[in-house]
């Protein structure tokens, strides 16, 4: 498990600087149980605290509670607290650790939570078995098994989209919905639900047992408190960090043993790239980290060091979210590909005359015409990265690359389990393979398909079988991934 660290005391960290669990007894050493709240009080501590959710789109959490609140009066029934555990991205821990190693906490804030709304019930929805165990263990040690169970879904990146979340949580297949469905009005079970992710239901806990004067003693007037964040990528000692909000974000690069770099990705994959000399001055807020170009998001913080090819750790991220994205919608089944193979193009130096305004017209096509925010998400991680890596983009244009390997220092691995391979001693260029697989293949300046080396992404492989089985000249095959 990654290593936890803090700036100045801590608070959602406390007591795990070793690696062990807190069980029920060590977390109330540590923690005093939280007096309970009516809707009103709740609504005026997460006002009063400032608090926002942590899971990438910062919304007020006192404007969800309101929602949520309203929406059950006005249909008379019961509302349920979600927990928000799935934390699908690949650079992200901090609610991992939470869960694993501080479940009562999170289990404190939405109990908290349900209490105050007078919710019939709290599902935790994790991914992975570590989360969900823990979770389990701290159900019974609470004795809580008649009011909260445990929800186990795919760990993809997706998952954790809240309208996937949900309908996972019902039973059906966790993609975002085609429309925008507001949980707090139709959520699990049909019913209202206040969803939120695990750190900011600790948060919540925390601000409970402090109260808001002594949770501002740390952090901003704007955003008081602590922030958890993980940092990883080229980072020699990778860790999930409690810091003050505000605090410099270079502070914590060097805490962790990293160098800023050319440039260092905020806030995730739906994030953006930032400048080494920008990430060294920004602080570690909202506020800050747009001021520096980028977002908070979900609190992630990748250094990218200088002994790897900026735009081929992109062209591997942009081809591992096209990957993940449900395919439902035209931006994500065919934009997303076609972002993804530019950018392989301009960082591979093939056609590099006009590869990045290629990257930059398929974003746009792409931008705002999603059945959910992923498209939008990618595009900015990929424009952000055009503009930061501006003097490599030019260099592998002018040169055809920039004579670093690509280490893979950014996280992109899918759950795909094969890949195409083909005979050239039997490929005629018919070009069918692209026809099917458009996005994945394409054909080059001689009319031969560009077959990439990536895996298939798993919810193409039925369209790569196809691609197999219609080959006139039986040159494409499909093989398990290496």
């Amino acid at each position: 498990m990654i290593a936890v660290r803090h700036i100045g005391p801590p608070r959602l960290t406390a007591g795990l600087e070793g690696a062990g669990r807190l069980d029920w007894d060590a977390h109330r050493r540590l923690h005093p149980e939280p007096a309970p709240l009516t809707c009103e009080g709740l609504v005026a501590l997460a006002e009063e605290g400032r608090l926002h959710g942590r899971g990438g789109a910062a919304f007020p959490f006192a404007r969800k509670v309101r929602a949520v609140a309203g929406s059950a009066a006005r249909r008379r029934g019961r509302a349920v607290v979600v927990v928000n555990g799935t934390e699908g991205e690949p650079g992200s821990a901090k609610d991992k650790v939470l869960l694993r190693r501080a479940p009562h906490l999170v289990l404190d804030g939405a109990a908290l939570a349900a209490t105050a709304l007078g919710a019939g019930e709290i599902v935790l929805g994790v991914a992975d078995e570590g989360s969900a165990a823990s979770l389990e263990s701290a159900v019974a040690e609470r004795g809580l098994a008649a009011r909260a169970r445990v929800v186990r879904l795919p760990e993809r990146f997706i998952t954790g989209e809240g309208g996937a979340l949900v309908r996972g949580i019902n039973g059906r297949r966790p993609i975002p919905p085609g429309r925008k469905v507001r949980a707090a009005t139709r959520g699990v079970g049909g019913r209202p639900t206040l969803l939120s992710n695990a750190e900011t239901y600790a948060q919540l806990a925390v601000l409970a047992g402090l109260g808001p004067r002594r949770y501002a003693g740390v952090g901003t007037p704007a955003e008081p408190g602590t922030v958890l964040l993980t940092v990883t990528g080229s980072a020699r000692f990778p860790a999930v960090v409690e810091t003050p909000a505000g605090a410099p974000l270079g502070h914590l690069l060097d805490l962790c043993g990293a160098r800023a770099g050319e440039g260092v990705l905020v806030g995730g994959y739906h994030g953006a790239w930032i400048t080494g000399e920008a990430a060294v001055r920004a602080g570690v807020s909202r506020a800050g980290l747009a001021a520096a170009g980028g977002t908070l998001g979900a609190g992630i913080v990748m250094p990218l060091g200088r002994g790897t090819c900026p735009l081929g750790e992109c062209a591997r991220v942009a081809r591992y979210l096209a990957a993940e994205s449900a395919g439902q919608c035209g931006p994500c089944r065919l934009g997303l590909p076609d972002i993804a193979g530019a950018l392989a193009a301009l960082a591979e130096g093939r056609d590099t005359g006009a590869a990045a305004d290629t990257v930059r017209r398929a974003v746009r096509m792409a931008a705002g015409r999603g059945a959910c925010s992923h498209p939008d998400g990618t595009g900015r991680f990929v424009l952000s990265a055009l503009e930061v890596f501006a003097a490599d983009v030019a260099r592998h244009a002018a040169e055809g690359g920039c004579g670093r390997p690509v280490r893979g220092v950014l996280p992109a691995e899918t759950a795909a389990r094969l890949r195409l391979e083909v005979d050239w001693s039997r490929c005629d260029g018919h070009g069918l393979c692209a026809d099917i697989l458009r996005g994945l293949v394409r054909m080059d300046e001689y009319n031969y398909p560009v077959i990439p080396d990536e895996p298939i992404p798993a919810r193409l492989e039925g369209d790569a079988r196809r691609a197999v089985a219609a080959c006139p000249g039986l040159a494409l095959r499909l093989v398990p991934r290496s």
